[in-house]
């Protein structure tokens, strides 16, 4: 096995043996959607939402959780306690430059919001009849370039916090401002116009979900701007980040 593949093979185990990371970012998401829908009303049709069931609106809500609570949280906390303990330095003297311990993060992170994702999907259908997302290459584009914007955004962190608590504390920020915009604190159609429409833009763009998982096509603006964060965070988190 490579010394990629061995790193890789070690963060996973790391991150399924903490109970905290792997309840709360693999589960949480399922379990909250699932507790939503055990509530009778939730399942009726509202007009509110345009005759949908707020459970079926609510998913690509549950979604932003399931991206942000790995990608936004978890991620850079771990990136930053690596560098506050050493791992990091001491890597760069050994064959195994501390790159490769990064990109295993990256994997197993990614790996885990994948899965969190797909559980509220898959859970969201078979218990409630949550229907699959209708435009599958509009939600498949908007969902890559939503999770690529926010672990971008985690990386940035994981680069400007100096230790692990400070990068808790930023990264705790902006995952509370991403739910917030994501419908998950309060569903979106009871935010002012104004906040609903700012949501748009928030990675991982909430709206271009909801937009595919209705059979609309997602807006190209909102996608670009998914892509744009993506890309310059990532640049800036890679000019900018220390090993020490």
């Amino acid at each position: 096995m490579s010394a990629l593949g061995k790193l890789i093979q070690i963060e996973a185990r790391l991150f399924v043996r903490d109970p905290m990371t792997f309840v709360v970012g693999l589960l949480l998401p399922t379990v909250v959607l699932l507790g939503l829908g055990a509530i009778p009303m939730l399942r009726e049709p509202s007009e509110d939402m345009g005759g949908q069931r707020f459970i079926d609106y609510f998913a690509p809500s549950v979604i932003v959780m399931a991206v942000g609570v790995i990608g936004l949280t978890n991620l850079p906390a771990v990136l930053a306690a690596y560098r506050e303990q050493g791992v990091l330095r001491r890597m760069r003297t050994t064959p195994v430059h501390p790159i490769k311990l990064l990109v295993a993060q990256l994997v197993v992170n990614l790996g885990a919001s994948l899965l969190s994702a797909a559980l509220v999907v898959a859970a969201g259908n078979l218990v409630y009849g949550v229907p699959l997302p209708k435009h599958a290459w509009g939600f498949a584009i908007a969902f890559v370039l939503g999770i690529t914007a926010v672990f971008a955004l985690g990386m940035l962190v994981a680069a400007l916090a100096p230790t692990a608590r400070a990068a808790t504390g930023l990264s705790t920020v902006l995952f509370m401002l991403a739910m917030f915009f994501g419908g998950v604190y309060l569903p979106r159609f009871m935010l002012p116009d104004a906040i609903a429409r700012v949501g748009d833009f928030v990675p991982p763009g909430v709206q271009s979900l909801l937009d595919a998982w209705t059979g609309t096509a997602p807006a190209v603006i909102p996608l670009a701007v998914m892509a744009a964060t993506a890309v310059a965070a990532g640049a800036v988190a890679a000019r900018i980040f220390k090993w020490e």
